[in-house]
């Protein structure tokens, strides 16, 4: 019987490398893919692929339905006649080691409106709508946006789109399907699978609510009745208010879900399988009236549960689905993750908290789960060691039975536990491949600016000694191609 045991590595599209600002389809995502099957990886776990939002955040996008045009391939689209050579060279990139997120903002769509006009059949793009009904919302919805001067949806009083504008928009979604198809066919045929990521929340003024009104708890005007959060607890005294509009789930009930099955069907044509981001509001949302401006006056409700999973079950049967359970997780939502079949997550820097039996201790974790390093919101692995405290780095030291010498080389002990434990899964993010510090981490929550930059260079993925991964996949049966 073959074993199903696997590991990946986690990086975003925009973390690759390459010339042109961040990451793309292009020439680095298929060197990337050959990279993780030379080491025996099996997975490519990615963060969501939705336009961001004015921060940068993958986790707040325009529209659940789209994707982001920048990770679209310039030299594809020149190769193609869409682009002249003088074009391609002027969005050639200053800094090769973050993503330039202003110039991106400022310029690119610029681009893809020149690449768009050259463009002389359409029947091809118009397909593509036509089977795609929500992605073709989303592309009026970016266009009418930017002809009521951005304002909130809510307070737009132009209602015919620019056609120029709605021509870029309609042309960078198809040109982004297309070329990722293309790479992710390519993955698939080298035996590795993609894993994307759901954030459970979508933004207010986003196409999915503009669209869909009915379907979020919102006033006659438009306007979050309640948003989206959690408690107070001992990292922040006011909770967190993150502000997206709640679902209205006794309608979508009553519809058996049909958006949310829109949604997985969409995802999972883009993906092998997903990552539900904070799953445990399927069981209980927190739930802060938008009068707020504090989390402390909220309060939890029953969410849709196994009504839920169980309407999506004929789209996600055989497909990864990861079940996000960290953070303050209650019997309910342990039977929640349980009943549905989904692994759950364990972190290993989560192990050594507070000194008690942890569940996210290595030696705890149970077959179906996937088992990480850290995840993009944590620090390095690297990074995590050397800002231990000295009582709690003696203890993890021990723990993974490294004998107190450069703290570099202990990222490998720790690595090596994880590939050996029972997890199903393991996923590494590059970094943690790379043996980087806290210098590199994608993402410090609650600090607004700076995050989601990181990138890759080609020669680094030098540094990486791929016939130790290699090794680690077979000796511990995690590689599927052997």
């Amino acid at each position: 019987m073959e074993s199903k045991r696997r590991s990946g590595v986690l990086m975003h599209i925009s973390s690759l490398w390459g010339e042109y600002s961040e990451g793309s389809f292009g020439k680095s995502a298929y060197e990337w893919i050959d990279f993780l099957s030379e080491c025996g990886f099996s997975y490519w776990q990615t963060l969501p692929f939705g336009v961001p939002d004015e921060e940068n955040s993958p986790y707040r996008s325009y529209g659940s339905f789209s994707g982001n045009p920048f990770f679209i391939d310039l030299p594809m689209l020149y190769q193609a006649g869409f682009l002249t050579k003088e074009e391609l060279d002027s969005a050639r990139q200053t800094n090769p080691y973050v993503c330039e997120f202003e110039r991106l903002n400022k310029e690119r769509l610029e681009l893809l409106s020149k690449a768009a006009s050259r463009m002389a059949e359409t029947k091809s793009i118009d397909d593509f709508m036509e089977t795609h009904p929500e992605t073709k919302k989303f592309c009026e919805f970016m266009a009418l946006k930017e002809a009521n001067k951005n304002l909130p949806w809510n307070e737009w009083t132009v209602t015919e789109p620019d056609e120029k504008t709605l021509k870029t928009w309609r042309f960078a979604e198809y040109m982004f399907f297309t070329q990722w198809a293309e790479a992710k066919k390519y993955a698939n045929s080298k035996g590795i699978s993609i894993i994307g990521d759901i954030p459970i929340y979508v933004a207010w003024d986003s196409s999915d609510v503009w669209s869909s009104p009915e379907s979020f708890q919102l006033d006659g005007k438009g306007n979050p009745e309640s948003v989206a959060g959690v408690p107070p607890d001992y990292f922040s005294e006011d909770g967190q208010m993150w502000g997206n509009p709640l679902y209205n789930w006794k309608l979508m009930k009553e519809n058996d879900f049909d958006w949310w099955k829109r949604r997985m069907s969409f995802m999972l044509e883009l993906f092998d399988g997903v990552r539900i981001d904070h799953f445990r509001g399927f069981e209980s949302y927190f739930s802060i009236p938008a009068s707020e401006t504090t989390a402390k006056n909220g309060k939890w409700i029953k969410g849709p549960g196994m009504s839920l999973i169980k309407a999506l079950k004929p789209i996600c049967d055989g497909k990864l689905i990861i079940a996000e359970d960290l953070g303050d997780i209650t019997p309910a939502v342990e039977k929640l993750v349980k009943d549905s079949g989904y692994p759950g997550m364990r972190v290993l820097q989560f192990g050594f908290i507070d000194g008690s039996n942890s569940t996210h201790l290595v030696h705890n974790y149970i077959e179906n789960c996937v088992a990480y390093t850290g995840t993009h919101d944590n620090n390095t692995l690297l990074g995590y060691a050397w800002e231990l405290d000295e009582g709690t780095k003696r203890r993890v030291f021990d723990y993974f039975g490294y004998p107190y010498g450069n703290i570099d080389d202990s990222c490998d002990y720790m690595i090596r536990a994880l590939f050996a434990s029972h997890a199903q899964t393991v996923i590494l993010p590059v970094q943690d491949l790379l043996r980087y510090g806290a210098d590199t981490r994608m993402n410090k929550p609650g600090v607004a600016e700076g995050n989601w930059s990181y990138r890759v260079k080609r020669e680094q993925l030098d540094e990486i000694d791929r016939g130790k991964y290699r090794f680690w996949n077979d000796i511990y049966f995690r590689n599927s191609k052997e």
